[in-house]
């Protein structure tokens, strides 16, 4: 015992070094998970002012070249035509961030004091910033000189909570409100799509004026397909930009993640000025003007589009699917449809909970959902994309698939009744309908 009493204080000495490392170890992961913490608020900042705000410098194109903010401005204000007035911008879907709105101009909006039905405001909304996706270049006089847009104008929309289309910010939700095409027709010179695409100015206005509220065609200018086999617009409807986090592939086509399509739409559709890259588009017989125009390669400098990339999709993969609002679906159905989603209609296949896609590469040919491939071979992989149906419910206008070929849920249910021979009776399709509108 006395030997082991004189010891001690020795022993202590040898454990001495593995206390501090131990200590050492416990501040750097302190410090690690802090700068870690740190670096999730930064690029969540980044992000969301990106999304929001940020043209990528693609004013050049829809304000210098297409000379869109003329169009909006009118000729009374120096531009041309009659103008754009709030009325107007929002019967095309534009919205209004109402957190963007001084109080002074909220009381005036509800006393019924501002014109919505002058394009002068449409123009002091823009210097407030108050348009969403749409930004506004003033010179030192106050004058728009010239417009850019963001990811917002497309997968954005308001709650509505002022006013129909005024409202606060709901980021990721597609705007199927929202008339693209008929806003680009709008513009006064549209030169550089016309020969583009080969094809007069009548052509290109008659063609943008067919995609219709809440669709867009982002291979237009690649392939230059502007209608189905049928007839009818090759246009495909806007797909949210949110729930995303743990899915793969992005877009109807899955063409790629969702990097991948924020660097094709910001560099090859809003024309910003930054760098895309895809070989696969090099291809003279699938894609002729994408070979034409050199856009499967575009190389720019400055490139503001590249180093906003991290935040960008960090913040979009933050965005969650939002949750049904109460008392919008039948909870004892929905409660039935569950057990049939994952078990008799077998629909937990390809919509694997709770991601509700496919995990890996959720892809599919025409011929396995059952419908024609049109919009498949437009894209590189020519398959269709297993969709996340979370949050479906804030997605519903415009119908279903990527063309909206389907008006209701029940119709795709059916759909697939036929098509995998489920022979599901009424009630079961009902239930199934109330679990997609719960999720």
């Amino acid at each position: 015992m006395d030997t082991l009493k004189r010891l001690r204080p020795r022993m202590w000495l040898l454990f001495l070094p593995l206390l501090l490392l131990g200590a050492v170890a416990t501040v750097a992961k302190t410090g690690f998970d802090q700068s870690a913490a740190h670096n999730a608020r930064v690029l969540f900042d980044q992000g969301r002012s990106i999304f929001r705000y940020d043209t990528f410098g693609d004013e050049a194109y829809w304000g210098d070249t297409l000379r869109l903010h003329e169009a909006i401005k009118g000729a009374k204000l120096g531009g041309v035509g009659p103008g754009v007035s709030p009325r107007t911008a929002l019967g095309v879907g534009l919205k209004v961030d109402v957190e963007a709105l001084p109080e002074e101009v909220l009381k005036a909006l509800k006393s019924e004091e501002i014109n919505l039905d002058d394009p002068a405001t449409t123009v002091a909304l823009l210097s407030l910033n108050a348009v969403v996706g749409v930004q506004g270049l003033f010179d030192q006089e106050g004058n728009l000189v010239s417009v850019g847009i963001t990811c917002a104008l497309c997968h954005s929309q308001v709650d509505d909570s002022f006013a129909p289309g005024i409202g606060k910010r709901l980021d990721g939700w597609a705007n199927r409100d929202l008339n693209v095409g008929a806003i680009v027709a709008l513009a006064p010179n549209l030169q550089p799509v016309t020969d583009l695409l080969g094809v007069d100015d009548e052509t290109v206005r008659m063609v943008l004026n067919s995609w219709g509220p809440g669709k867009y065609d982002a291979q237009l200018n690649q392939d230059g397909k502007a209608f189905r086999p049928d007839g009818k617009p090759a246009a495909t409807l806007i797909p949210p930009a949110l729930g995303l986090a743990g899915v793969n592939l992005h877009t109807w086509n899955g063409w790629g993640s969702v990097p991948y399509w924020n660097a094709y739409v910001a560099v090859t559709q809003m024309h910003g000025r930054g760098s895309f890259f895809d070989p696969r588009l090099n291809d003279p017989e699938k894609y002729r003007l994408a070979v034409q125009s050199g856009s499967w390669n575009i190389r720019n400098s400055p490139d503001l589009v590249t180093p906003k990339l991290p935040a960008l999709h960090y913040y979009q993969l933050s965005l969650p699917a939002p949750e049904p609002p109460k008392g919008s679906f039948d909870q004892a159905a929905a409660t039935r449809g569950e057990k049939l989603f994952n078990g008799a209609a077998a629909c937990s296949g390809c919509h694997v909970p709770p991601l509700y896609t496919e995990p890996g590469f959720g892809m599919h040919s025409a011929q396995e959902i059952g419908i024609d491939d049109f919009q498949a071979k437009r894209s590189p992989d020519e398959l269709y994309r297993t969709p996340p149906l979370k949050g479906l419910w804030a997605h519903t206008k415009g119908g279903f698939y990527h063309d909206g070929r389907f008006a209701t849920l029940e119709e795709v249910v059916q759909h697939y009744n036929t098509l995998f021979k489920l022979e599901l009776d009424q009630q079961e399709v009902d239930d199934l309908i109330q679990f997609l509108l719960s999720l």
